[in-house]
């Protein structure tokens, strides 16, 4: 199913800031600069913008399930279980690099200053076979405007502080960020909407919003850490899939942190050569990790911007857990 889009263009502008020598000292590889939506704030690069039209009416099918989420929130993990399910739990299949298997839409649109070919370019997520399992975090007005109304969407939230402290790490360890400044100045960047696929408030209440859509699964990513296989009956109930009881044990044990964190087909290994080690895409998945990071000047701060983001809203979040996986 396609169709073109209706509503009010979206328009992007340079975000100054993002080329000023102090921001550069930060993001030394931003050296094109990053971009704002009109409407919306989103921050993003110009290699998306000069192509966000194809996003929005990029063709759905109706068997396919989208798992959207504002980066660091548990999408990896989302992700896997959303293909094992539709996938019958096809352990063979799943040896196959996730990346292949379920297509990060937009990744092709985050390099800056080259011409490297990224996997999985738009074109190619369209030769993808049924059912397919796409992952992007775009926020909801980037994307079809169709989309819930047509596919089945998979939503996962984290709480925010845990969630500074995840992209924090991921900008550090991933080449195209090569964050080179301290967690007080990446939460800064992130409270002001100046880091990749910000607002986090904005992402996220736009996914809480759609909550009672009979299409829109909403998750937390701690309830998965508490009760990974509750959370697994109810994307099977969701995408109206049933498993038998030794397949429910098997994707459990599958889907299990410290299996996910040693499965090379799902975390997969970036080789930063500025550092000379090797960095894993997920990295601890703790809940309330936060606590080892954040002053209690900068959890003071923190904690003002989240209850004046949340002013009016009734989503609530799980900072610490008195039991985790």
């Amino acid at each position: 199913m396609s169709g073109k889009v209706t509503e009010t263009p979206v328009r992007f502008s340079l975000l100054e800031k993002t080329r000023t020598a102090d921001f550069l000292a930060d993001f030394p590889n931003y050296v094109e600069g990053l971009v704002r939506s009109d409407p919306g704030g989103f921050v993003i690069t110009q290699r998306f913008a000069d192509v966000a039209e194809n996003y929005r009416n990029f063709p759905l099918r109706s068997d396919d399930v989208w798992v959207v989420t504002f980066p660091k929130c548990g999408t990896t993990w989302t992700q896997e279980m959303v293909w094992m399910i539709t996938h019958d739990c096809d352990t063979e299949a799943a040896k196959e690099k996730l990346q292949t298997r379920s297509p990060f839409i937009e990744m092709p649109t985050l390099l800056q200053n080259t011409d490297k070919p990224s996997p999985m370019a738009l074109d190619k997520v369209g030769q993808v076979p049924s059912p397919r399992v796409v992952k992007t975090h775009l926020p909801f007005y980037l994307l079809p405007s169709h989309l819930v109304d047509t596919c089945k969407v998979v939503y996962v939230v984290r709480n925010p502080k845990d969630v500074i402290v995840s992209y924090f790490h991921h900008h550090k360890i991933i080449n195209f960020h090569n964050f080179t400044g301290d967690i007080d100045k990446f939460a800064e960047y992130f409270m002001n909407d100046e880091v990749y696929y910000a607002p986090f408030f904005g992402h996220i209440l736009d996914g809480w919003a759609k909550k009672d859509h009979p299409n829109v699964l909403f998750l937390f990513y701690e309830d998965m850490k508490k009760n990974l296989r509750g959370e697994i009956e109810k994307v099977c109930a969701f995408l109206g899939k049933t498993l038998s009881e030794d397949q429910l044990q098997q994707l459990t044990k599958h889907l299990h942190f410290d299996s996910v964190s040693k499965n090379t087909a799902i975390n997969f290994i970036e080789s930063n050569k500025d550092k000379q080690e090797a960095c894993k895409f997920v990295r601890k998945g703790k809940t309330g990790d936060w606590k080892n990071h954040f002053s209690p000047e900068l959890n003071r701060r923190i904690e003002e911007w989240i209850e004046k983001s949340l002013d009016g809203s009734d989503l609530k979040f799980t900072m610490e857990l008195e039991y985790q996986d």
